[in-house]
């Protein structure tokens, strides 16, 4: 075989090999409520162009200085989603949540309405979009950081939406004073959440209102399967362990786990799979997973 056919031998097997895998779709999604207009990635199984069924979604949040893509292109392995979503037969869903909108409706800026665009817009987007099972038992939600605040905040508003529910390294507690950080970088963050919560110090309190780490009651009574990690040496430790704490006296159920580790995409690649593997679980016992 000379050397250009051996080369193009290779190349077409490459091609063969890479097509096997997940598939990743970029999806503008507009918003009504915001007036403007947003993107989410959406990594499909391989198997989901050979099947007919209806497929459960796990939207994955990010966190509160990054964007959508940030799951596909910050991990150390870039694999990893389309991995997971090949492994266990599962539609990954990677929408926009900004700098730092907390996933809540602001109620002061009228383009920071991240619950109403992902509980409505977003999934229903998706929805119309894909085969989904459409139905809160074939839906789970997790993330890093905000998005493990944002995932735990619209899933325990919205029992409805969504089956189970995570957060990695989440901040539980909006009250950035709450956390183990400088007085920097406190300052640095603070006009980002005085646009979308106000100053601190305000009665009512809107940064307690909407912090899940006061919403432990909420959770108990909505029955949601529950997973919560943080690395001992993160800087928002304080407050996962702070809901934990309220959800064993309130004898709420849920997995809670601290590993080594900071906030970083090392600890967070690490703590996915086994978020995944909790939904799977979860799915499973509601009859919803995909055959392999």
């Amino acid at each position: 075989m000379n050397p250009f056919r051996y080369f193009l031998f290779f190349s077409l097997l490459l091609v063969g090999f890479v097509s096997f895998g997940a598939k990743v779709d970029s999806l503008d999604i507009p918003s009504a409520v915001m007036q403007k207009t947003l993107r989410a990635a959406v990594v499909l199984p391989n198997s989901y162009a050979k099947s007919k069924a209806a497929y459960p979604v796990l939207y994955l949040l990010h966190g509160g200085g990054g964007r959508f893509s940030d799951w596909l292109s910050s991990t150390p392995d870039k694999m990893l989603l389309h991995n997971l979503a090949d492994q266990y037969n599962l539609i990954i869903v990677t929408p926009e949540g900004e700098n730092l909108s907390g996933y809540l409706d602001s109620p002061f800026q009228k383009d920071s309405q991240f619950e109403t665009y992902l509980t409505k817009e977003v999934l229903a987007k998706i929805d119309q979009t894909y085969r989904t099972i459409r139905d809160r038992k074939g839906r789970v939600i997790t993330g890093l950081s905000m998005g493990g605040h944002g995932a735990l905040y619209l899933a325990t508003r919205h029992p409805d939406l969504y089956c189970a529910a995570g957060s990695m390294s989440g901040a539980l507690d909006l009250n950035p004073t709450h956390w183990r950080i400088t007085p920097e970088f406190a300052k640095q963050i603070a006009p980002r959440f005085e646009r979308i919560l106000g100053p601190l110090g305000k009665t009512p309190d809107p940064y307690a209102d909407h912090s899940v780490v006061f919403m432990a009651d909420k959770m108990k009574a909505n029955g949601l399967k529950l997973i919560i990690d943080c690395g001992v040496d993160d800087f928002l430790i304080e407050p996962n362990r702070e809901l934990h704490r309220r959800l064993v006296y309130n004898q709420t159920p849920h997995d809670y786990t601290e590993h080594p580790g900071g906030h970083t995409w090392d600890y967070w690649e690490n703590s996915l799979p086994y978020h995944v593997l909790f939904f799977h679980k979860v799915l499973k016992t509601n009859g919803v997973t995909v055959a392999q």
